[in-house]
């Protein structure tokens, strides 16, 4: 019994490691955002994604962090988060726990349903 639990930890702890390592290798860009169905991904020009093996990700916009948040990724429910306290739209829109719908090492596809209002976005790797 002892061992099986050893061996669920280490399965997670590698399936928290992937995650990490695919999304800080590179920066990220959305290439797709829609709002109660509504296509807003050209509120997010200009704006590309670093997130770091700490936790931390900042939004850059033209070249320069506009902002910093925080994100965190789980494997095992298929959901990633984020939180940029304080930050003005369009970057606020993304905080939350997202649903992850597809994936791979390349790209994210989530949602995120709060009350009647139902967020997509897909992120793909520069």
């Amino acid at each position: 019994m002892i061992s099986l639990g050893s061996c669920e930890k280490a399965v997670e702890k590698i399936g928290e490691d992937l995650v990490i390592k695919a999304m800080t290798d590179g920066q990220w860009k959305i290439t797709k955002f829609t709002q109660n169905s509504t296509d807003i991904t050209s509120n997010f020009s200009g704006y590309k994604f670093q997130y770091y093996s700490n936790k931390t990700v900042d939004a850059i916009l033209n070249g320069i962090t506009e902002r910093t948040g925080v994100w965190d990724g789980n494997a095992s429910t298929m959901t990633t988060s984020a939180n940029f306290a304080g930050a003005p739209n369009p970057i606020s829109l993304i905080n939350g726990t997202w649903n992850i719908t597809d994936s791979g090492w390349t790209y994210v596809e989530a949602k995120q349903t709060n009350g009647t209002e139902v967020k997509t976005l897909r992120l793909d790797k520069q």
